[in-house]
């Protein structure tokens, strides 16, 4: 458990509050910007729902819109049409629920809706122990031989919380996250002054 150790320790010393880097002011704005950033980035998601929870400010509006119309807004974003169709589809079901609920299985039955944005969720909504595994929280994860190179995302995602204490699950993942979108990138990473250039199997 000492390398887990350094690098929780490295990570909390280099992003000591960390915060989810998609803009929303109610949760279903959150469940579905998680939704749209799926093969795409932050920055491009949060364009396209500022433009998206203005034309359509509450969860009505978002249920009775044309889809057409919302593929106009969320055209810059890979698979625009199902995604349309899942923002339109999320917004009535959520509508008949009143809120987003703390529930992964019904979470997981709503359009376009897996495992990985139900994790987010949860834990930003709700601070429920959990660690979302996307491109960058696996990458960093098997350059640290936290999870082996041939593992699958739910194997990446059970080894982490196999190795981290629960209470650090939350801040870790989101850790992993910047660490990984910022620092440890897929090309050319900031290996020189990475201070966990020595146990990271990057080469």
């Amino acid at each position: 458990m000492k390398m887990i150790d350094e690098i929780l320790d490295f990570l909390e010393n280099l992003i000591p509050e960390p915060k989810c880097e998609l803009n929303y002011t109610k949760d279903y704005e959150l469940l579905i910007a998680v939704m749209l950033s799926a093969q795409t980035t932050d920055k491009r998601v949060n364009l396209v729902t500022k433009e998206l929870f203005s034309k359509y400010n509450n969860l009505e509006k978002l249920a009775n819109a044309e889809e057409k119309d919302v593929e106009k807004i969320v055209r810059t974003l890979g698979s625009y049409t199902k995604k349309s169709k899942a923002v339109i589809g999320i917004a009535r079901q959520i509508e008949k629920l009143g809120k987003v609920p703390n529930n992964r299985r019904l979470l997981e039955t709503l359009p376009m809706v897996g495992r990985k944005t139900v994790s987010v969720v949860l834990s930003e909504l709700f601070k429920e122990p959990n660690i979302a595994v996307d491109t960058h929280v696996e990458r960093v994860s098997k350059r640290l031989g936290i999870a082996r190179k041939n593992t699958d995302v739910l194997g990446v995602e059970r080894a982490l919380k196999r190795k981290i204490p629960k209470e650090k699950w939350c801040d870790t993942h989101l850790r992993l996250v910047h660490f990984g979108r910022y620092y440890c990138t897929a090309k050319k990473p900031m290996c020189d002054n990475c201070k966990l250039k020595e146990i990271c199997k990057y080469n």
